[in-house]
């Protein structure tokens, strides 16, 4: 695909939000508490880093995809804005009696540019391409940086949110979880589990999800189209992608399959 050139004026991205995970007792480890429940290994998560993570369903399917950062004791999810209550909800459903709290955390928002802004920003966990991320205090600025970002994760590749997977119609794997660093597999149970490591170790993912010029996506297969980029988020067999103009680290992984 093409890297359009962006000329970037703004970095905030209004279309996320951020839910902050903290514990209202002192005995509480936020990390122990969502080690069983994400993709993710809560242990690798640092001050300086962020992963991406998602909640899946019991058959492995995804529900919601995110960005998990650290702050002292509190974990902070960066996640969709439209999903955000629904998320919080799940989480509290494991949460039973356990004194946590999850809410919103509307004093902090999430922000993007495309080259090394020069702050405390780190490079997405998925791909380095993909430019810098970090969480803000304090006034947002003015304007928005949601259709800069929108047209420059389409140019590399890559699908996120319930609107390019679907809500419980994907497999975790074939939103190419493995080979943009969203899932680990030495970390023990999580939910969905069973079926992702049992694609793993079997290494077999029979469709995937790519993102492709709508004149290569076959109808049936289109998940969502944008019109401005021309182009469709389409979740096809992989037998069938071998001749589509793909970005490199996703034709490695066809070729692996």
């Amino acid at each position: 695909m093409n890297d359009t050139a962006i000329t970037q004026t703004a970095t905030y991205l209004s279309n996320r939000a951020v839910i902050r995970l903290s514990p209202s007792d002192e005995a509480e480890n936020i990390r122990d508490f969502l080690q069983g429940l994400v993709t993710q290994d809560m242990n690798a998560i640092g001050d300086t880093m962020c992963l991406w993570s998602a909640l899946l369903s019991a058959q492995g399917k995804a529900l919601f995809d995110f960005l998990l950062w650290a702050d002292g004791d509190d974990i902070l999810i960066d996640c969709e804005k439209v999903s955000a209550e629904a998320l919080i909800r799940r989480l509290s459903i494991y949460r039973l009696r356990r004194k946590i709290t999850i809410a919103l955390d509307d004093n902090l928002s999430v922000h993007w540019s495309k080259t090394d802004p020069g702050n405390n920003a780190v490079v997405d966990p998925r791909l380095a391409s993909l430019g810098y991320r970090w969480l803000d205090s304090g006034p947002q600025e003015a304007g928005n940086a949601d259709a800069d970002w929108l047209a420059h994760r389409l140019q590399q590749g890559i699908a996120e949110g319930q609107i390019d997977f679907g809500q419980e119609k994907t497999l975790w794997l074939e939103c190419n979880a493995e080979e943009l660093n969203g899932v680990s597999y030495t970390k023990g149970c999580f939910i969905g589990q069973e079926n992702t490591a049992r694609m793993h170790y079997r290494s077999k993912v029979n469709r995937r999800v790519a993102i492709v010029p709508i004149g290569v996506a076959d109808e049936k297969r289109v998940r969502h189209i944008y019109d401005d980029a021309q182009l469709a988020v389409v979740h096809a067999p992989v037998d069938d992608m071998a001749d589509w103009p793909l970005p490199d680290w996703q034709k490695s992984a066809i070729l692996a399959d």
